[in-house]
């Protein structure tokens, strides 16, 4: 098996704790880097978020950038993909490598539309029915961050389980 992932998940300008809290566990789950670009809509030590992710918060590798700019000059060659409902393509038709860097935008309207015009071929998007708007970031980013995983051979991962009283039939 490969060396391990180091994954990235970007949430631009977060507004929901709660979300942000979970989003952090799927990060500590997965050996996965969490950045916030600011403004946040929320106080980082805001009880739902510890809530949502639980004592896992405090093994987060997270990174705050006070705009995109910062964000940029802090990592100007990296990969980031831009997940956003209105991309063209499926984020499976995405390549991701094992340092990759995935965006997600703010709950209540994605990553400004200024941005994704810049990064047309690394915005990326979960297919859905048209009657709804889009799926909970939380969810999202489960989702896209478990497939670029996968397409990394889930490496340095546990990939096999245990059970706890009994034992697997072989």
């Amino acid at each position: 098996m490969k060396g391990r992932a180091e994954m990235h998940i970007v949430l631009h300008q977060p507004e929901i704790p709660a979300n942000t809290g979970n989003i952090g566990r799927t990060c500590v789950a997965t050996g996965t880097s969490l950045h916030l670009i600011e403004p946040l809509g929320f106080q980082l030590d805001e009880k739902s978020i510890k809530r949502a992710g639980m004592d896992y918060w405090e093994h987060l590798d997270v990174n705050r950038y006070m705009n995109y700019q910062e964000f940029l000059e802090k990592h100007p060659n990296a990969k980031v993909w831009m997940a956003t409902t209105k991309a063209k393509k499926t984020y499976t038709e995405a390549k991701f490598g094992p340092d990759d860097f995935i965006m997600f935008g703010k709950e209540s309207a994605g990553i400004p539309e200024e941005i994704l015009v810049e990064n047309e071929d690394t915005c990326i998007r979960i297919p859905m029915l048209d009657e709804i708007r889009s799926l909970n970031l939380s969810n999202s980013v489960a989702i896209v961050l478990y497939e670029a995983l996968r397409q990394n051979e889930f490496a340095g991962m546990q990939t096999e389980g245990e059970l706890h009283r009994l034992s697997w039939n072989d």
